[in-house]
């Protein structure tokens, strides 16, 4: 699988896809969407789909696919090579989404969760198909959040289309194992051969799965943090696992909330405010050697004094 329009750019998402068979153009298609990588801390998050005509759901079948968690590595492989091989009748594409953009959007003023960016990415990629002249009639999902709404969310935006979502559909209906295959893979690709743009010389690349739980990413999140400029844009900075690191690992940095002014800012961290200079009596402001400190020469050379009253 060829990730070099990924790999130019691994801070932005990126769209990829096989050619479109032109069986698909003009028969009736099936079409199934997953995704892989949700879960873990490190790389990114890749949606698939795979498409066929629904005559050939049974030679789909043949190619003896199945959902990707249940298969190692080389069996996924091999499997995806059987899916390229058949590309008179078998298409795909994927949204490989950079784990930039997942926090950035999680993070952003305006929240942009998980599931909404997992929905769009869903639906930017049936789009894609029918854009490209896919002729779909069914589409099968794996569902994100409650499979009703969503179903009802797929069925209102393609009408025309039978969209069915379930749970564990990746095991239930071939064209979704395929779309799983396909996501799987392409993120195997990218975590292995992710090309770090920051200056870390030689990266040990035993990050273990990625998942927040395994030792190995554990331990290599710890050695990888820098305590200035926290992460490598290989992680996902607003993961709990990620920002509980920086929390007791990274050089403490406060941001002053909108709502709080810098009187109490400054009071909570024991500090004083640049405010808290017009906040002083007449009498500091005009130099009385009381208030143990001497007005500003701006305010002395002006002759310029705080007053109380008009």
């Amino acid at each position: 699988m060829d990730l070099g329009p990924f790999e130019a750019d691994n801070t932005v998402s990126c769209r990829l896809a096989s050619a479109i068979p032109d069986i698909c153009k003009t028969d009736d298609c099936c079409l199934g969407i997953d995704e892989a990588g949700r879960g873990p801390v490190l790389g990114p998050m890749v949606y698939g789909i795979c498409f066929c005509p629904v005559s050939k759901k049974d030679e789909l079948k043949a190619l003896k696919v199945a959902d990707s968690k249940t298969l190692t590595e080389e069996q996924r492989e091999s499997l995806f090579v059987n899916l390229d091989e058949a590309k008179s009748f078998v298409g795909w594409a994927l949204q490989v989404i950079s784990p930039n953009t997942i926090s950035t959007s999680m993070l952003q003023r305006m929240k942009y969760n998980l599931n909404a960016l997992s929905h769009d990415a869903a639906i930017g990629l049936v789009q894609f198909a029918l854009d490209s002249g896919v002729q779909l009639k069914e589409v099968f999902v794996d569902t994100v959040g409650p499979a009703e709404k969503y179903q009802d969310k797929l069925s209102q935006r393609f009408p025309g289309i039978e969209v069915t979502v379930r749970p564990k559909a990746d095991s239930l209906f071939p064209i979704v194992s395929a779309a799983s295959i396909c996501a799987k893979v392409a993120r195997d690709h990218a975590v292995k051969g992710w090309k770090f743009l920051e200056d870390l010389g030689k990266v040990d690349t035993e990050y273990g799965s990625g998942y927040p739980g395994d030792p190995k990413t554990k331990s290599w999140l710890l050695n990888y943090l820098d305590p200035v400029f926290g992460y490598p844009q290989f992680v996902r900075f607003s993961w709990s696992t990620a920002q509980t690191l920086l929390d007791s690992n990274a050089v403490p940095v406060h941001w002053d909330d909108d709502e709080e002014d810098g009187e109490k800012s400054a009071a909570r961290q024991n500090n004083t405010s640049m405010l808290s200079y017009f906040n002083r009596t007449s009498s500091q402001a005009n130099g009385d050697q009381s208030s143990g400190r001497d007005a500003h020469r701006f305010f002395t050379e002006r002759r310029l004094q705080n007053i109380s009253s008009l």
